[in-house]
């Protein structure tokens, strides 16, 4: 039985997240068809990790706390070592020492994030894949044009050339790269070829898709989000709602609520939602079934960001018609009005709620086709299997065709010269 050791930039579990969703699917997987290791940094506490070695059967599990807040401190730390600053909140010289002592035993690497780069050992000879969870140059970039204050988009710029060089470096070690088509095209634009690039999806519970469909009338005259409450992108989002859209609607739909799904949410969202008695947060709850049921109409208003946006999969696996933006429908293959509401301006978005708070014909439409979709291009097992024949067909080859191996794809100069600052 071949042999992959995961390398991670955390605890790939439990799968609270869009990303952590992807890590813990990719683990789950590979366990039951390769034998696996699992090396990952602890940044968030180690309380899950009994439950994670009890889930996954592991040749290995390799994992030390690494502590490094965001902060100007770090920040400013980071530019003196040369490195992204996710990059050095990534280190560990012990878990770096740990994984040098087992990588010999593993036919390939498998690089979960472009900042588990940084622990492949120099002399490695085996194969190596980097899994982008998405083209993050690019989402510092869009931090930098649509940031809070310019010392934010000042900070964001810079780091987006820090971290393009470094994806870049990354994508070029490595014999595969998968991503999402829109970050392949976006990786492919810094110099990453396209021919070592592989399809691959961040997906939600598409065990949903086994749940009855949802009824006009059972739900209320109500707006649903469910997702991450403190990322900038869904923050910057929510607010420019609120303020340019909500206002609107409650003067056409007087009745109408929002509700708000989601733990840790960051104080400007409690504001905005406190000034409004028809603004209900919930909180982190276990089952989101419930909300599906009662919302009408799901919002996803994201205006920067990159990858496959999990929280837009899950309404539509679940068939509650969903509003978003381009941004939100990057990657998917959906049309407007067909699979689901593709939005970019303020009237569009307005026209477009109230048509499926007001339209049963044009609410089952994106009902029954937006489950159909998902159905037929966005489930694990299809994700899933078609990454394993990629590693299959890997491990067939004598020669990983990347350029410059006389030169080392595992001596690149760019990761050898961030390993040379830790």
């Amino acid at each position: 039985m071949k042999s992959i050791l995961f390398i991670s930039a955390e605890l790939p579990f439990p799968p609270t997240s869009g990303g952590r969703m992807k890590s813990w699917k990719l683990v789950e997987h590979l366990g039951q068809h390769y034998e696996l290791g699992v090396a990952c940094a602890l940044k968030y506490g180690d309380e899950h990790i009994e439950d994670f070695r009890n889930r996954v059967p592991l040749r290995d599990f390799l994992a030390e706390p690494v502590v490094v807040p965001r902060s100007a401190r770090n920040l400013a730390i980071s530019y003196l070592r040369g490195t992204p600053l996710n990059v050095y909140r990534t280190w560990s010289r012990k878990l770096m020492q740990r994984v040098r002592e087992v990588t010999d035993c593993y036919d390939m690497i498998f690089l979960d994030h472009y900042e588990a780069a940084q622990y492949v050992p120099a002399n490695y000879k085996g194969k190596i894949i980097l899994h982008e969870h998405n083209a993050c140059y690019l989402m510092w970039e869009r931090n930098a044009e649509s940031g809070p204050n310019i010392a934010y988009r000042t900070v964001s710029c810079l780091e987006a050339i820090r971290v393009k060089r470094c994806e870049r470096a990354a994508s070029k070690k490595a014999d595969l790269v998968f991503a999402s088509p829109n970050d392949i095209d976006s990786l492919v634009d810094i110099g990453v070829e396209r021919s070592r690039c592989r399809v691959t999806y961040h997906l939600g519970d598409d065990s949903q898709l086994s749940l009855p469909p949802l009824q006009f009338d059972a739900t209320e005259m109500a707006l649903l989000y469910v997702g991450t409450l403190n990322r900038e992108a869904n923050v910057d989002g929510l607010l420019w709602f609120f303020e340019d859209m909500w206002p609107a609607l409650k003067r056409r739909h007087p009745d109408l609520k929002f509700y708000l799904v989601g733990s840790n949410a960051d104080e400007r969202i409690v504001t905005a939602a406190n000034s409004d008695d028809a603004i209900i947060m919930t909180g982190f709850v276990d089952e989101p079934e419930p909300w599906f049921q009662r919302g009408r109409v799901f919002v996803a208003p994201l205006r920067f960001g990159t990858g496959i946006t999990v929280k837009v999969l899950n309404a539509m696996s679940r068939g509650i018609p969903t509003v978003t933006t381009s941004v939100g429908t990057e990657g998917l293959i959906a049309e407007h009005m067909t699979h689901i509401a593709i939005t970019d301006t303020r009237e569009d978005m307005l026209e477009a709620i109230d048509e499926l708070l007001g339209n049963r014909q044009t609410w089952e439409r994106l009902e029954q086709n937006s489950r159909a979709l998902v159905t037929e291009h966005y489930t694990w097992a299809r994700v899933l299997g078609d990454m394993k024949s990629e590693f299959d067909a890997l491990f067939m080859t004598n020669d990983s065709g990347v350029e410059d191996r006389t030169e080392g794809i595992h001596h690149h100069p760019e990761l050898e010269r961030l390993a040379g600052h830790h």
